[in-house]
């Protein structure tokens, strides 16, 4: 009796698998849910998995994590004990619609303490900047500027304080908005995070744009320490149409390149008055 019942009881248990086969060979739309790419609600990408994994594994701390925004790339550095930044704008093309070359390249490295003294080494070339072989010092103690510039020094005057307080923020602007690009690295000793932008993200002060002048970035990166809230390295290269430079007269068309490196952060740099002063 035994072996009976459990026989039925097996044809019927097979009866059941059988019929839910059938099932679902005729409704497909219910057991192959999931299979095609249309059923699922939110489908994800092999590339967009390495990318949400990449991000996940070397993301910014709270408040660095989405994007940053640093219209002036040498902002809070005044939080700083002390440090130093190398900066250069430099510029290659021709006057637009004219096949006459021209040039130009400044670099400026400064040296600041927390008190708010400052040292500026200036140098400026180029025939678009209306002089070859320019170069200043000038360095700001106190309340008190200098600047030697042709050898002579000049202790007064507002030209002697615009120089000493000259900013990688007024030479090379920054950027207004970067988004996160999910890498780390260790850069100038800092352990940093890099950012993307885009051309329309970018504050460029030194260049300005006559009627249909074009500007656009080629390539580019941020840097940010967020234990700083400081740019630690703002590189991006420019192709510009149209475009005026250091409000100089004349448009130019041409490639712009911009380099800027935060260094020595903590360091408090001895800053005296300059030679020959």
């Amino acid at each position: 009796m035994f072996q009976v019942l459990s026989a039925e009881k097996t044809l019927k248990t097979n009866r059941l698998v059988i019929t839910a086969l059938l099932i679902c060979i005729s409704s497909l739309s219910s057991c192959n849910r999931g299979q095609n790419i249309a059923d699922i609600p939110t489908p994800a990408s092999i590339e967009g998995l390495a990318t949400a994994n990449a991000l996940t594994a070397v993301a910014p701390p709270e408040g660095f994590r989405d994007s940053v925004s640093f219209p002036e790339v040498d902002a809070n550095l005044q939080k700083l004990l002390g440090g130093r930044y190398l900066v250069t704008l430099e510029f290659t093309g021709v006057f637009t619609s004219t096949p006459r070359t021209t040039n130009a390249k400044a670099t400026a490295e400064v040296w600041f303490n927390q008190s708010g003294s400052r040292r500026v080494v200036v140098d400026i070339t180029g025939e678009l900047l209306g002089k070859t072989d320019n170069n200043f010092e000038a360095v700001r103690l106190g309340n008190d500027s200098f600047m030697v510039q042709n050898k002579e020094c000049q202790n007064a005057g507002p030209d002697t304080v615009t120089a000493a307080g000259l900013r990688a923020g007024t030479l090379v602007g920054g950027v207004k908005k970067a988004i996160t690009a999910g890498e780390k690295a260790t850069l100038n000793g800092q352990e940093a995070f890099k950012y993307n932008f885009t051309s329309i993200d970018l504050n460029l002060p030194s260049i300005k744009l006559s009627d249909g002048g074009t500007v656009e970035a080629t390539g580019g990166e941020l840097w940010v320490a967020p234990a700083l809230n400081a740019v630690i390295r703002f590189y991006v290269n420019l192709n510009v149409t149209n475009a005026v430079i250091f409000d100089r007269a004349l448009p130019v068309d041409g490639q712009v390149i911009v380099r800027y490196d935060l260094y020595d952060v903590g360091q408090i740099t001895n800053i005296a008055v300059p030679n020959g002063c």
